[in-house]
């Protein structure tokens, strides 16, 4: 049986090639990490612009002091699903999306859809 060494700068169960350094510069490194993950994670300023700082179930309006207490629920649950137009997305509150997803969840229990009893 033969028995590797571990070097200097290897680490974990196996030893691993080092990676080479980028040959980016920097700041478009820096640039890059900035970036959203995914095109569709900018939905919660479009549904704001589109919406309005209001929440859709209690009225509350809201402005740039508070607007971090302004969330975007998604109707159909999929929070993939981004139309451009804004159709699957409302504005709530935190205290009226907390109570949209207790609902959900109390009537699926409550019809016997809830598998995890």
């Amino acid at each position: 049986m033969e028995v590797m060494e571990m070097k200097e700068g290897e680490w974990g169960r196996y030893p691993r090639p080092k990676k080479k350094a980028s040959e980016k510069p920097v700041d478009e490194v820096i640039k890059e990490l900035k970036k959203p993950p995914f095109p569709h994670s900018d939905y919660r300023e479009r549904s704001l612009k589109i919406h309005g700082l209001i929440c859709a179930k209690c009225g509350r309006e809201f402005d740039h002091t508070n607007r971090h207490l302004l969330t975007v629920h998604h109707k159909d649950g999929n929070p993939k699903n981004n139309p451009p137009d804004g159709s699957n997305w409302e504005n709530l509150c935190v205290y009226c999306h907390d109570d949209e997803h207790s609902r959900e969840l109390l009537g699926k229990y409550l019809s016997g859809e809830d598998n995890n009893k």
